[in-house]
């Protein structure tokens, strides 16, 4: 009778379907929605609407480490920025030692939609045609660096924190913005979530999608080395259940990119409402997140390190 069963359970397998347990440039969204809440991609005009892609410059990268999805990029391979990257945002491991990558990455099927290498691969040296090489941000003429879009600090383990540091994450961003009011955003936004975002078991699960605006003027000058889009804006939004509270909380933040000025700390907190009014960004179409609340209501509870205004 075991023999049989066993026979049974082969010829089973044997004609079920073969789901792959990579990921790669994608043609649907529907193909990597995991990152995003009730799997409802944003709504970015004229590039990103009701799930469908308006041109073919703009690509969907299930970003993928050592045959692991990590989260999900639409990336612009004429601007060689990201429109966005959506993060599932499941909490911290404490005392969790991580030592930032030497090389950057990038995505080969960007160049080549046939190549077998569906994970991301280091940056050899290469110039490519469709996407940002480390050399493109070695420009000493602009004050600018590697800004992640997804940052390193939201992930969960070393593989996840690693995955970020792929070039089709990364956008030109002011030197001083970067670390000054756009880090301490993050992570004020971070010690939100992982205070609030759990749901009815307990663990912490939250939603995070970010982009860039890019410069759409023709001038050279806008760009790093002639190639990389020097974006004007970038934006930032998160929504998640607060199972303490039972119901779903929300906030959004954009700032220009340009350096810092020292009166200029925070970022304002603002709804997911105005982000749509201001950048035309809708965030999480047709969820519960709230439209016209923010979480600034628990900033005073933060500790210090959390940043928040």
């Amino acid at each position: 009778m075991t023999s049989m069963k066993m026979w049974y359970l082969l010829l089973l397998a044997a004609f079920l379907p073969i789901v792959p347990t990579v990921a790669e440039v994608v043609e649907s969204v529907s193909k990597c929605d995991q990152f995003l809440l009730e799997a409802k991609p944003p709504q970015v005009p004229g590039i990103l609407e009701g799930g469908k892609i308006g041109q073919t410059r703009y690509k969907l990268i299930c970003q993928t480490y050592k045959n692991e999805r990590k989260f999900l990029t639409l990336y612009d391979t004429e601007n060689m920025i990201p429109v966005f990257s959506a993060y599932k945002y499941t909490g911290k491991q404490e005392g969790l030692k991580f030592n930032r990558p030497k090389k950057w990455m990038i995505e080969p099927q960007l160049e080549n939609e046939d190549d077998p290498n569906k994970d991301m691969a280091n940056d050899n040296g290469k110039t490519y045609k469709n996407q940002a090489v480390e050399k493109d941000y070695i420009d000493k003429d602009k004050k600018f660096n590697r800004g992640h879009i997804i940052p390193s600090s939201y992930g969960l383990t070393v593989s996840d924190k690693k995955s970020t540091f792929t070039l089709t994450n990364i956008v030109p961003q002011a030197i001083s913005f970067n670390s000054g009011s756009w880090s301490s955003m993050e992570q004020c936004i971070k010690c939100i979530m992982d205070e609030y975002c759990k749901d009815n078991n307990a663990v912490t699960k939250a939603y995070v999608v970010t982009g860039a605006i890019p410069n759409p003027s023709t001038d050279p000058n806008t760009k790093l080395n002639k190639r990389v889009n020097i974006p004007d804006k970038l934006w930032s939004a998160f929504c998640c259940y607060d199972s303490k509270k039972k119901k779903w909380i929300a906030s959004a933040h954009w700032g220009d990119n340009v350096p810092d000025k020292p009166e200029r700390k925070y970022l304002p907190t603002i709804t997911l409402q105005k982000l749509q009014e201001e950048l035309k960004i809708v965030a999480f179409p047709e969820t519960q997140c709230p439209l016209q609340t923010t979480v600034s209501e628990f900033y005073e509870t933060q500790a210090k390190h959390c940043q928040c205004q």
